[in-house]
């Protein structure tokens, strides 16, 4: 096909070179530097100063203390915020206002403010393709180039990381983690407003499986889909991955009170930025740095805040790697068992219902500090952990229960929507009363010899019995793709999945897909009339809005030997999930629906079987995620956050190299 652009458009042309200078006026003024300094100071020092008063900054205040604001804008935007190139998504769309606001703080204070972007892709606009392969790999390597972007400012005085969404505020998260030596204070970039009349931005990706199955109109589709989002930045507005990151950071300490979840673009937000930047200047001032604030006690704080929201099992990895990445020690699959235990549900939002209140009305009726109230009461918090406010967390505690701030959002919320906040937040008698149990519930089982986790809250309230179980038997139905798996989800022919089916989806582990995250599967099916009566097992994550009885982190991965690769169809499984216990199971009972193996010779079964013959690395599997899997498995794996243990890296590499070399030295003759 031949373009309609020309070639003479692409050739260079004279007539800017008629406009072209070949020298320029240099900056007036002089460095900012004694004799001393010259004398001894490193180059790097020097040449830095010379490119502040390169770059426009006043001669005279180029010597000022610098401070870095980190960031995951993405996208160009005109001054009046209209695009000129669009971003990947909401949640880095706006926040180079955070930038700003923070910048002129800092410039207003007396310090040097410099910005650096390390921008994140949107895990909704890659769902369903290869680009979800990169996804969690992603965070790793964010991770690193901001900590080498960090370090690559040898004077700097602090850190403020400004992020949102699912990949980016993790990675922001762990690259100050990492910088325990600074004083630092993460930003979260906000959430999306609900639209007028529109669906929220989870619900909304599941139009496509909707429109297959006959559940809604083409005209609604495309309406719809146009219209899921009420302002132009901000993550999703459901307490997803990136809502709950912004919830740990908060509750770690590493972000200032009601900070998490605030409306991006709102007032609110904009002085959000300001505040911090301040803050930031406090800890500095105070030298407190990040390893003051972010201890083992954070880590608690951060695991039971986790529970009472009910969020997103993606931060499993996450906590787990901010642990690691810290020094501190790792959460255990114990520990979390221990936490949910102890900490009922607090927190109405979606996807955990009953009535689904969307994140900005979370935030409206208190955030994060207003769940911590209830939590203090109970005991369960560390009051004594630093916060980046300076104070402890006790201390904070003790102003917004008193505030203006929280009287004034309390109020805002029963006046512009009429809801109650004490229905969006609410104290662990009235969660008994209406029977909110606890999120996370880590089922094993001969199809799970090392465990895998279940947002058991998500389960349909229809599908749980009286004693709050969730029991269900149903053959296999087994994929090796995503793809595969959600044809059969739309599909009405002879391949289409039938009510009571369990979609076992294998091979999406690390290794198989970069552990892709399957959303795609889990929205359609909570959407669709017959969804909440099929359940979903596999090795691969989901989201953080997923919903239904989907049980996914499931280990051994297929492609390691696990037990979940050598399913077929047919095959009879039983799921048990107790969700007063907080106990669950995943078992394969034979082929016979009349007569079903005892749990332990069905295990004797699936050991002599050889793994599904459909199972491999995905063809399209990027190098980088599959180096990105090799270096987490020997760090640990899946359990232990997907990091990068470096010295189980380098043992490894060595030992490698020693058994390499030996196998190549001569033989003596026997």
């Amino acid at each position: 096909m031949a373009s309609k652009h020309t070639v003479e458009q692409v050739l260079p042309g004279a007539d800017p070179l008629l406009k072209t200078r070949t020298k320029g006026v240099g900056p007036v003024g002089q460095l900012p530097v004694s004799k001393e300094q010259l004398r001894e100071a490193p180059s790097g020092d020097l040449f830095g100063l010379t490119q502040n008063a390169g770059m426009g900054w006043r001669a005279s205040e180029i010597g000022r203390d610098p401070y870095l604001i980190i960031s995951t804008a993405g996208g160009l935007r005109h001054p009046d915020g209209s695009p000129i190139a669009l971003g990947y998504h909401t949640g880095h769309w706006e926040i180079d206002r955070l930038v700003k606001i923070a910048a002129e703080t800092f410039s207003a204070e007396g310090a040097l403010p410099f910005a650096a972007a390390c921008s994140d892709p949107c895990d909704g606009r890659s769902q369903g393709t290869t680009g979800m392969f990169d996804s969690l790999p992603y965070r790793n390597d964010a991770a690193t180039t901001m900590r080498r972007l960090i370090r690559s400012l040898p004077r700097r005085k602090g850190v403020l990381g400004i992020a949102t969404c699912d990949k980016g505020l993790p990675a922001t998260l762990l690259a100050l983690a990492g910088s325990g030596d600074l004083p630092g204070v993460i930003v979260p970039g906000g959430v999306t407003l609900p639209a007028e009349g529109g669906e929220d931005a989870g619900k909304v990706q599941t139009i496509g499986a909707r429109f297959a199955q006959g559940a809604i109109s083409y005209d609604y589709a495309v309406d719809m889909g146009c219209k899921a989002c009420g302002s132009p930045g901000g993550g999703c507005q459901f307490l997803g991955t990136a809502a709950t990151s912004q919830v740990v950071s908060e509750a770690m300490g590493l972000s200032l009170p009601h900070s998490a979840l605030c409306p991006s673009g709102e007032p609110v937000w904009k002085d959000l930025a300001k505040r911090s930047a301040i803050a930031l200047l406090r800890l500095s001032e105070a030298g407190i740095t990040v390893s003051d604030i972010l201890t083992q006690k954070a880590i608690d704080n951060a695991m039971i805040v986790h529970a009472a929201f009910g969020g997103s099992t993606n931060l499993l990895l996450h906590i787990s790697a901010i642990a690691h990445t810290a020094g501190l020690r790792t959460p255990v699959v114990e520990d979390w068992t221990r936490v949910n235990r102890s900490t009922p549900r607090l927190v109405d939002a979606l996807p955990n219902g009953p009535r689904n209140h969307p994140t900005v009305q979370v935030f409206m009726a208190g955030g994060v500090p207003e769940v911590m109230l209830h939590l203090r009461e109970m005991g369960l918090l560390h009051l004594d952990a630093l916060t980046s406010t300076g104070q402890s967390l006790g201390e904070n505690l003790a102003w917004w229960e008193k505030s203006d701030a929280r009287s004034q959002a309390l109020e805002r919320l029963r006046e512009l929507d009429k809801v109650d906040p004490e229905e969006v937040i609410f104290g662990p008698a009235y969660a008994r009363e209406k029977g909110y149990t606890s999120a996370l519930v880590f089922p094993t089982g001969n199809i799970a010899p090392d465990g895998s986790v279940i947002k058991a809250t998500s389960i349909d309230p229809t599908m749980v019995d009286q004693e709050n179980c969730f029991h269900h038997e149903g053959k296999a139905r087994v994929f090796a793709s995503e793809s595969a798996a959600i044809k059969a989800i739309k599909s009405k022919g002879k391949d289409a999945i039938n009510k009571g089916d369990v979609i076992v989806l294998i091979g999406c582990g690390p290794t198989g897909t970069g552990m892709e995250e399957t959303y795609q599967l889990t929205s359609a099916l909570k959407h669709l009339s017959w969804g909440k009566h099929v359940p979903v097992l596999t090795d691969a994550r989901f989201s953080g809005v997923s919903t239904g009885a989907c049980i996914g982190h499931i280990g051994p991965e297929a492609l390691a030997g696990g037990p979940i690769g050598k399913l077929r169809d047919g095959d009879r499984i039983e799921i048990h999930i107790d969700r007063n216990e907080l106990t669950g199971s995943i078992n394969f009972l034979g082929t016979d629906e009349g007569d079903p193996l005892s749990a332990s010779d069905a295990a004797d079964v699936l050991q002599k079987r050889e793994t599904h013959s459909s199972v491999s690395p995905h063809p399209q599997l990027p190098d980088d995620t599959r180096l990105w899997a090799a270096l987490q498995d020997v760090s640990g794996g899946t359990w232990n956050g997907c990091v990068y243990d470096v010295d189980k890296i380098i043992e490894t590499l060595e030992a490698g190299k020693k058994a390499i070399a030996e196998s190549r030295e001569p033989q003596e003759d026997s």
